[in-house]
C-alpha cells in the first residue's frame, strides 16, 4: 500500500450460519426438550413475537453479504460462525460443519485478506434456558487446529494497529457455570496465556499508533481494561468493534 492511501475494510459478525445438519434439528431446538409446558410456551412466544422466529433459516444472509461487498483490502469476521444448536460449540459435529462451510465461503472470497475473531459460539455456552451444553475444550481445539481461528491476531495498517482478541477467555470468570469441572484448569491456563499475549501486544505498541480493537463479547472489556498494559494504551484505542449483541 502506498503512503497516504486509505484502506477499505469489510466487517461482519454473528454470521450464525446453519448448514444442513443444523437445519435438520428444526427451529424449536432450543425448547423442544423443556419439560415445563409453561416455560416451553413462553419461549415459543419469545421466538415468535420478539426475536428471530426461525433461527436456523438465515444462512442466506452470508451469501447476500458476499455478493454485495465490493473490493476491500481486508475483511474481519468478528465471531459466531455457526448457530451452535448443540450448545457445546464446535465440539458438536453439526455446528462444526456449519462453521467450516461459512468460513470456507469467507476464505474463498477474501483469501489471505481475511481475519477471524473468536465468538462464544465457537467454544460453547449454556442454552438460553440454562439446562443444556456449555464450554468444551474440543471446540477450542477444532477452532484453532482445523479452522485456523487465531486467539489473538494483529494487522498493521500504517498508523493503525487492528487487534482481535478472544472475549470468552478474557471474561472467563463470568463463565464458571459453563465449564466442565475437569476442564476448568485447562481453560484457566488458556486464559493466562491469552492475557500474556495481549499484554505483550499492547506493550509493543508505538506511542503514535492508533488501535482498532475487535472483541466479540463486550463482557470482556472491563476485564481487559484492568490489564495495566492495556490501561496505559486506552487513549490510543480509537474504536472497539463488538458483536454478540446482534
Amino acid at each position: 500500500m502506498t503512503a497516504g492511501r486509505s484502506s477499505t475494510l469489510a466487517i461482519l459478525s454473528d454470521v450464525h450460519y446453519a448448514g444442513p445438519a443444523e437445519q435438520a434439528r428444526g427451529d424449536d431446538f432450543e425448547f423442544r426438550h423443556v419439560r415445563s409446558p409453561c416455560l416451553r410456551l413462553a419461549f415459543r412466544a419469545y421466538r415468535r413475537f420478539i426475536w428471530m422466529r426461525y433461527p436456523l433459516q438465515h444462512s442466506g444472509q452470508l451469501d447476500r453479504f458476499l455478493a454485495a461487498v465490493g473490493e476491500v483490502d481486508f475483511a474481519i469476521a468478528n465471531g459466531d460462525y455457526s448457530c451452535g444448536s448443540g450448545f457445546i460449540g464446535l465440539a458438536d459435529d453439526a455446528a462444526f460443519a456449519s462453521a467450516r462451510e461459512a468460513i470456507g465461503k469467507l476464505r474463498h472470497r477474501f483469501a489471505a485478506r481475511l481475519r477471524l475473531t473468536f465468538g462464544d459460539h465457537e467454544l460453547g455456552k449454556l442454552s438460553f434456558l440454562g439446562a443444556q451444553g456449555g464450554m468444551r475444550l474440543e471446540g477450542w481445539r477444532r477452532s484453532v487446529d482445523e479452522l485456523g481461528i487465531e486467539p489473538l491476531w494483529q494487522l498493521e495498517l500504517r498508523r493503525y494497529a487492528l487487534i482481535g482478541v478472544t472475549s470468552t477467555l478474557i471474561a472467563l470468570p463470568m463463565f464458571t457455570a459453563d465449564m466442565l469441572p475437569e476442564e476448568k484448569p485447562a481453560w484457566e491456563k488458556l486464559r493466562a496465556e491469552h492475557l500474556a499475549q495481549i499484554r505483550a501486544a499492547f506493550a509493543r505498541l508505538a506511542a503514535d499508533r492508533r488501535v482498532i480493537l475487535f472483541c466479540h463479547d463486550p463482557t470482556a472489556l472491563p476485564f481487559l481494561g484492568r490489564e495495566p498494559e492495556v490501561a496505559a494504551r486506552l487513549p490510543q484505542i480509537e474504536h472497539t468493534i463488538i458483536g454478540h449483541l446482534h
